[in-house]
Protein backbone atom coordinates (compact mmCIF):
# COMPACT_ATOMS: atom_id res chain seq x y z
CA UNK A 1 0.00 0.00 0.00
CA UNK A 2 2.91 2.21 -1.12
CA UNK A 3 0.07 4.79 -2.19
CA UNK A 4 -0.49 5.51 1.04
CA UNK A 5 1.37 8.38 3.56
CA UNK A 6 1.88 10.63 6.14
CA UNK A 7 0.19 11.00 9.24
CA UNK A 8 -2.89 13.16 10.06
CA UNK A 9 -4.41 14.82 13.14
CA UNK A 10 -7.89 15.49 12.35
CA UNK A 11 -7.87 18.81 15.00
CA UNK A 12 -11.30 19.21 17.17
CA UNK A 13 -12.16 23.02 17.47
CA UNK A 14 -14.53 24.87 19.14
CA UNK A 15 -15.64 28.55 18.07
CA UNK A 16 -11.42 28.78 16.65
CA UNK A 17 -9.68 27.21 20.12
CA UNK A 18 -8.69 23.70 19.30
CA UNK A 19 -8.93 21.26 21.76
CA UNK A 20 -5.50 19.94 23.25
CA UNK A 21 -5.40 16.76 23.04
CA UNK A 22 -4.86 17.85 19.04
CA UNK A 23 -1.50 18.89 20.13
CA UNK A 24 -1.09 15.67 21.98
CA UNK A 25 -1.28 14.10 18.86
CA UNK A 26 0.74 15.64 16.90
CA UNK A 27 3.68 15.42 19.56
CA UNK A 28 3.03 11.17 19.44
CA UNK A 29 2.69 11.56 15.34
CA UNK A 30 6.55 13.44 15.41
CA UNK A 31 7.78 10.49 17.84
CA UNK A 32 6.57 7.85 15.48
CA UNK A 33 7.95 9.30 12.14
CA UNK A 34 11.19 9.68 14.19
CA UNK A 35 12.14 5.85 12.95
CA UNK A 36 9.33 5.67 10.34
CA UNK A 37 9.98 9.39 8.34
CA UNK A 38 6.60 10.55 7.45
CA UNK A 39 4.90 13.69 6.40
CA UNK A 40 3.13 14.86 9.76
CA UNK A 41 -0.10 16.75 8.51
CA UNK A 42 -3.19 18.38 10.72
CA UNK A 43 -6.71 18.37 9.54
CA UNK A 44 -9.07 21.22 11.18
CA UNK A 45 -12.66 22.38 10.69
CA UNK A 46 -13.29 25.72 11.47
CA UNK A 47 -13.63 29.68 11.47
CA UNK A 48 -10.93 32.12 10.14
CA UNK A 49 -9.90 32.83 13.47
CA UNK A 50 -8.91 28.66 13.80
CA UNK A 51 -5.17 28.49 15.36
CA UNK A 52 -4.02 26.89 12.26
CA UNK A 53 -0.69 27.92 13.86
CA UNK A 54 -0.68 26.40 17.26
CA UNK A 55 -0.40 22.85 14.93
CA UNK A 56 2.53 23.91 13.11
CA UNK A 57 3.90 24.74 16.01
CA UNK A 58 3.37 21.34 17.88
CA UNK A 59 4.63 19.41 14.84
CA UNK A 60 2.44 19.79 11.50
CA UNK A 61 4.49 19.95 8.63
CA UNK A 62 1.03 20.99 6.42
CA UNK A 63 -2.40 22.04 8.01
CA UNK A 64 -5.30 21.79 5.64
CA UNK A 65 -7.86 24.60 7.02
CA UNK A 66 -11.49 24.48 5.95
CA UNK A 67 -12.71 27.65 6.83
CA UNK A 68 -16.30 28.04 7.52
CA UNK A 69 -18.50 29.27 10.28
CA UNK A 70 -20.39 25.98 9.93
CA UNK A 71 -17.89 23.90 11.79
CA UNK A 72 -19.26 25.38 15.04
CA UNK A 73 -21.86 23.48 14.56
CA UNK A 74 -21.58 19.41 16.26
CA UNK A 75 -22.63 18.26 12.99
CA UNK A 76 -20.99 14.75 12.88
CA UNK A 77 -22.20 14.59 9.30
CA UNK A 78 -21.57 17.80 7.90
CA UNK A 79 -18.09 16.97 9.25
CA UNK A 80 -17.83 14.02 7.40
CA UNK A 81 -18.73 14.77 3.95
CA UNK A 82 -15.84 17.30 3.88
CA UNK A 83 -13.54 14.86 5.42
CA UNK A 84 -14.12 12.09 3.61
CA UNK A 85 -13.40 13.38 0.27
CA UNK A 86 -10.02 15.08 1.31
CA UNK A 87 -8.61 11.98 3.20
CA UNK A 88 -9.00 10.33 -0.19
CA UNK A 89 -7.30 12.81 -2.38
CA UNK A 90 -4.16 13.27 0.13
CA UNK A 91 -4.13 9.42 1.42
CA UNK A 92 -2.72 9.37 4.62
CA UNK A 93 -1.02 5.91 5.78
CA UNK A 94 -2.52 6.91 9.43
CA UNK A 95 -5.47 9.02 10.42
CA UNK A 96 -5.65 10.09 14.56
CA UNK A 97 -8.48 12.04 16.13
CA UNK A 98 -9.13 12.68 19.73
CA UNK A 99 -11.78 10.73 21.89
CA UNK A 100 -13.26 12.81 23.21
CA UNK A 101 -17.25 13.05 23.24
CA UNK A 102 -17.50 14.51 19.91
CA UNK A 103 -14.46 12.83 18.17
CA UNK A 104 -15.72 9.47 19.59
CA UNK A 105 -18.78 10.27 16.93
CA UNK A 106 -17.25 11.23 14.12
CA UNK A 107 -14.25 8.77 13.67
CA UNK A 108 -16.53 5.63 12.79
CA UNK A 109 -18.65 7.90 10.33
CA UNK A 110 -15.52 8.21 8.78
CA UNK A 111 -14.07 4.93 9.04
CA UNK A 112 -17.17 3.51 7.38
CA UNK A 113 -17.12 5.83 4.07
CA UNK A 114 -13.45 5.04 3.97
CA UNK A 115 -14.15 1.23 4.10
CA UNK A 116 -11.67 0.86 6.67
CA UNK A 117 -11.19 -0.19 10.18
CA UNK A 118 -10.94 1.97 13.44
CA UNK A 119 -9.10 1.25 17.25
CA UNK A 120 -11.16 3.63 19.32
CA UNK A 121 -9.63 4.75 23.13
CA UNK A 122 -6.31 3.75 22.60
CA UNK A 123 -3.30 4.45 25.40
CA UNK A 124 -0.21 4.00 23.04
CA UNK A 125 0.92 3.73 19.38
CA UNK A 126 3.55 2.05 18.06
CA UNK A 127 5.33 1.93 14.31
CA UNK A 128 6.19 -2.09 13.88
CA UNK A 129 9.38 -3.58 11.69
CA UNK A 130 7.15 -3.28 8.69
CA UNK A 131 6.21 0.35 9.17
CA UNK A 132 2.24 -0.79 10.49
CA UNK A 133 0.80 1.24 12.75
CA UNK A 134 0.30 -0.82 16.19
CA UNK A 135 -2.67 0.50 17.61
CA UNK A 136 -2.48 -0.74 21.48
CA UNK A 137 -5.80 -0.36 24.14
CA UNK A 138 -6.74 -2.21 27.54
CA UNK A 139 -8.96 -5.28 26.87
CA UNK A 140 -11.06 -7.25 29.96
CA UNK A 141 -11.19 -4.44 32.48
CA UNK A 142 -7.24 -3.50 31.69
CA UNK A 143 -6.58 -6.69 32.25
CA UNK A 144 -4.41 -6.81 28.71
CA UNK A 145 -3.03 -4.60 26.63
CA UNK A 146 -4.14 -5.32 23.22
CA UNK A 147 -2.14 -4.94 20.50
CA UNK A 148 -3.92 -4.09 16.70
CA UNK A 149 -3.20 -3.93 13.23
CA UNK A 150 -5.77 -2.69 10.65
CA UNK A 151 -5.00 -4.82 7.05
CA UNK A 152 -7.21 -1.62 5.62
CA UNK A 153 -5.94 1.95 4.39
CA UNK A 154 -5.88 4.74 6.27
CA UNK A 155 -5.23 2.83 9.52
CA UNK A 156 -7.43 4.99 12.14
CA UNK A 157 -7.45 5.57 15.58
CA UNK A 158 -9.01 7.50 18.17
CA UNK A 159 -6.69 8.53 21.60
CA UNK A 160 -8.09 9.60 24.49
CA UNK A 161 -7.24 12.91 26.35
CA UNK A 162 -3.83 13.16 28.30
CA UNK A 163 -2.57 9.87 27.10
CA UNK A 164 0.17 11.58 25.63
CA UNK A 165 2.22 14.44 26.66
CA UNK A 166 1.87 17.83 24.99
CA UNK A 167 4.36 19.43 23.34
CA UNK A 168 5.76 22.59 23.91
CA UNK A 169 4.83 25.21 20.86
CA UNK A 170 8.31 26.13 18.90
CA UNK A 171 7.22 29.71 17.24
CA UNK A 172 9.92 28.94 14.96
CA UNK A 173 8.87 25.68 13.07
CA UNK A 174 7.84 26.45 9.88
CA UNK A 175 4.51 24.96 7.82
CA UNK A 176 2.67 25.08 4.82
CA UNK A 177 -1.23 25.92 5.21
CA UNK A 178 -3.80 25.27 2.71
CA UNK A 179 -6.69 26.54 3.20
CA UNK A 180 -10.45 24.76 1.88
CA UNK A 181 -13.46 26.02 1.34
CA UNK A 182 -16.11 23.90 2.74
CA UNK A 183 -18.88 22.18 1.24
CA UNK A 184 -22.05 21.66 2.40
CA UNK A 185 -24.65 19.04 0.48
CA UNK A 186 -28.10 20.37 2.05
CA UNK A 187 -29.32 22.59 4.90
CA UNK A 188 -27.64 22.62 8.45
CA UNK A 189 -29.02 19.14 10.13
CA UNK A 190 -28.23 21.02 14.20
CA UNK A 191 -29.31 23.92 15.06
CA UNK A 192 -27.81 25.15 18.36
CA UNK A 193 -31.28 26.71 20.31
CA UNK A 194 -29.24 27.97 23.29
CA UNK A 195 -25.17 27.18 25.15
CA UNK A 196 -25.18 26.60 28.84
CA UNK A 197 -21.96 27.09 30.57
CA UNK A 198 -21.38 25.14 33.78
CA UNK A 199 -19.51 26.94 36.28
CA UNK A 200 -17.42 23.29 37.62
CA UNK A 201 -13.63 23.21 37.39
CA UNK A 202 -12.40 20.80 34.15
CA UNK A 203 -11.15 17.40 35.67
CA UNK A 204 -8.24 16.71 33.37
CA UNK A 205 -6.47 19.78 33.93
CA UNK A 206 -7.14 20.25 37.92
CA UNK A 207 -3.99 19.93 40.18
CA UNK A 208 -5.47 18.38 42.96
CA UNK A 209 -8.59 15.42 42.69
CA UNK A 210 -10.31 14.78 46.25
CA UNK A 211 -12.57 11.98 44.65
CA UNK A 212 -15.60 9.82 46.66
CA UNK A 213 -16.51 6.11 45.72
CA UNK A 214 -18.72 3.44 46.66
CA UNK A 215 -17.81 4.10 50.57
CA UNK A 216 -19.31 7.79 50.10
CA UNK A 217 -22.72 7.21 51.57
CA UNK A 218 -24.97 9.67 49.80
CA UNK A 219 -25.00 12.34 47.76
CA UNK A 220 -25.13 15.00 50.34
CA UNK A 221 -21.59 13.73 51.88
CA UNK A 222 -19.96 14.84 48.37
CA UNK A 223 -20.19 18.11 50.10
CA UNK A 224 -17.42 17.22 52.95
CA UNK A 225 -15.10 16.58 49.50
CA UNK A 226 -16.01 19.58 47.87
CA UNK A 227 -14.58 21.39 50.62
CA UNK A 228 -11.69 19.88 50.87
CA UNK A 229 -11.27 19.85 47.31
CA UNK A 230 -11.70 24.03 47.59
CA UNK A 231 -9.48 24.20 50.74
CA UNK A 232 -6.49 22.39 48.13
CA UNK A 233 -7.01 24.57 45.51
CA UNK A 234 -8.50 21.62 43.37
CA UNK A 235 -12.18 19.84 42.33
CA UNK A 236 -13.95 16.47 43.43
CA UNK A 237 -13.52 13.15 41.52
CA UNK A 238 -15.48 10.17 41.66
CA UNK A 239 -15.98 6.34 40.92
CA UNK A 240 -18.33 5.20 38.23
CA UNK A 241 -20.48 3.47 41.02
CA UNK A 242 -21.50 6.95 42.57
CA UNK A 243 -22.15 8.42 39.13
CA UNK A 244 -24.27 6.19 38.16
CA UNK A 245 -25.91 6.12 41.76
CA UNK A 246 -26.81 9.99 40.70
CA UNK A 247 -24.57 11.34 43.55
CA UNK A 248 -22.38 13.74 40.79
CA UNK A 249 -22.37 14.52 37.15
CA UNK A 250 -20.81 12.12 34.71
CA UNK A 251 -18.36 15.51 34.40
CA UNK A 252 -16.67 14.05 37.46
CA UNK A 253 -15.83 10.66 36.32
CA UNK A 254 -12.49 9.01 36.82
CA UNK A 255 -11.63 6.28 34.80
CA UNK A 256 -11.50 4.53 31.69
CA UNK A 257 -15.15 5.13 30.88
CA UNK A 258 -15.02 8.52 32.42
CA UNK A 259 -11.77 11.09 32.51
CA UNK A 260 -8.39 10.49 32.53
CA UNK A 261 -6.29 12.82 35.40
CA UNK A 262 -2.81 13.44 36.26
CA UNK A 263 -2.89 15.83 39.54
CA UNK A 264 -0.16 16.92 41.25
CA UNK A 265 -2.60 15.46 44.21
CA UNK A 266 -5.20 12.62 44.10
CA UNK A 267 -7.13 11.78 47.45
CA UNK A 268 -9.28 8.74 46.96
CA UNK A 269 -11.59 7.90 49.79
CA UNK A 270 -14.15 5.09 49.70
CA UNK A 271 -12.85 4.01 46.63
CA UNK A 272 -11.79 0.27 46.81
CA UNK A 273 -9.88 0.63 43.14
CA UNK A 274 -11.21 -1.34 40.39
CA UNK A 275 -9.39 -1.26 36.60
CA UNK A 276 -11.52 0.88 35.08
CA UNK A 277 -11.04 3.54 37.96
CA UNK A 278 -7.32 3.33 38.34
CA UNK A 279 -6.96 3.35 34.77
CA UNK A 280 -7.85 6.96 34.93
CA UNK A 281 -5.30 7.84 37.80
CA UNK A 282 -2.29 6.13 38.56
CA UNK A 283 -0.46 8.56 37.09
CA UNK A 284 -1.16 11.19 39.52
CA UNK A 285 2.07 12.69 41.02
CA UNK A 286 0.63 11.58 44.52
CA UNK A 287 -1.72 9.26 45.51
CA UNK A 288 -3.55 9.31 49.16
CA UNK A 289 -5.98 6.38 49.40
CA UNK A 290 -8.43 6.34 52.66
CA UNK A 291 -10.23 2.95 52.81
CA UNK A 292 -11.07 0.74 55.56
CA UNK A 293 -10.18 -2.52 53.78
CA UNK A 294 -6.70 -2.89 53.87
CA UNK A 295 -6.71 -5.31 51.06
CA UNK A 296 -8.05 -2.81 48.98
CA UNK A 297 -6.68 -2.80 45.35
CA UNK A 298 -6.21 1.49 45.53
CA UNK A 299 -3.05 0.83 48.34
CA UNK A 300 -1.02 -1.41 45.74
CA UNK A 301 -0.86 2.07 43.61
CA UNK A 302 -1.19 4.83 46.25
CA UNK A 303 2.16 6.84 48.07
CA UNK A 304 0.28 7.07 51.24
CA UNK A 305 -2.48 4.74 52.42
CA UNK A 306 -4.63 5.07 55.24
CA UNK A 307 -6.74 2.19 56.86
CA UNK A 308 -9.84 3.82 58.44
CA UNK A 309 -13.05 5.89 57.67
CA UNK A 310 -12.59 8.82 54.94
CA UNK A 311 -16.03 10.33 57.16
CA UNK A 312 -13.32 10.91 60.04
CA UNK A 313 -10.34 11.40 58.15
CA UNK A 314 -11.02 13.89 55.80
CA UNK A 315 -12.83 15.96 58.66
CA UNK A 316 -9.46 15.85 60.91
CA UNK A 317 -7.01 17.03 58.18
CA UNK A 318 -9.55 19.94 56.77
CA UNK A 319 -9.91 21.21 60.43
CA UNK A 320 -5.87 21.50 60.16
CA UNK A 321 -6.04 23.00 56.68
CA UNK A 322 -7.90 25.82 58.24
CA UNK A 323 -5.68 26.12 60.99
CA UNK A 324 -2.95 26.41 58.84
CA UNK A 325 -4.74 29.32 56.80
CA UNK A 326 -6.14 31.35 59.54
Amino acid sequence: MTEYKGIVVIAEQQAGKVHPVAHELLGKAVELARDNPQEIMALVLGPENTDVQGLIERGAEKVFHLRGEIFNLPDELIYKENIVPLLKEIKPAIVLIGATTFGRSLAPRIAAALDTGLTADCTDLQIDEDGKLVQIRPAFTENILAHIKTKTYPQMATIRYREFPKPEPVSAREGKIILKEPFVSQQNRVEILEQITRQEANISEAEVVVAGGRGVKNARDFDILKEMAEALGGTIGASRDVVDAGFVPKAYQVGYSGHRVKPRLYIACGISGAPQHKAGMKESETIIAINTDPSAPIFSIADIGIVGDWYEIIPRLLKKLKEKTD
